[in-house]
């Protein structure tokens, strides 16, 4: 179920190789789909929400908490992968309440003060469960070696 996950660190990835990440989540089975998936120099992350390593939302009522530990679980993913929170180019951010998105945005302003992917935040009626207020998914893209970011 892990699939090939790797050790984390910067390595070369292979054009056309399909890697696949699971989180342990008794939905990935379920529905079919993988926490994170790398296709050569990218890294897709499923929708992530704030969930803990006993599977229950870490933080209820608490957008804050829950955007944190969603951006937690969406690091260990890309790191499994051999990825880091730095290649990170696209987030797309969904909420229960645009009411409180500030106490999301305080988050994310907290862990992407210089890498600045674009982003985009969205109001939805729900998620799965009534206890997630985010929901968060990222793309990312390792640059070749001696690459850098402008």
């Amino acid at each position: 179920m892990a699939g090939s996950a790797r050790k984390p660190g910067r390595r070369r990835a292979r054009a056309g190789v399909r890697e696949q990440y699971s989180s342990g989540s008794p939905w990935e089975p379920v529905v079919g789909y993988s926490r994170a998936v790398r296709v050569g120099s990218r890294v897709y992350v499923s929708g992530t929400t704030g969930f803990g390593a006993d599977g229950a939302i870490v933080g209820p009522g608490d957008p804050y908490r829950q955007t944190v530990q969603a951006l937690d679980n969406i690091d260990r993913a890309l790191t499994a992968l051999g990825s880091s929170r730095a290649a990170i180019v696209r987030l797309r951010i969904y909420v229960t309440d645009v009411r409180r998105s500030a106490e999301v945005t305080r988050a994310l302003g907290e862990r992407f003060p210089s890498i600045r992917p674009a982003m985009t935040l969205v109001g939805v009626a729900g998620l799965l469960e009534p206890e997630m207020l985010v929901e968060i998914d990222a793309d990312a893209e390792d640059l070749p070696s001696g690459g850098a970011s402008r």
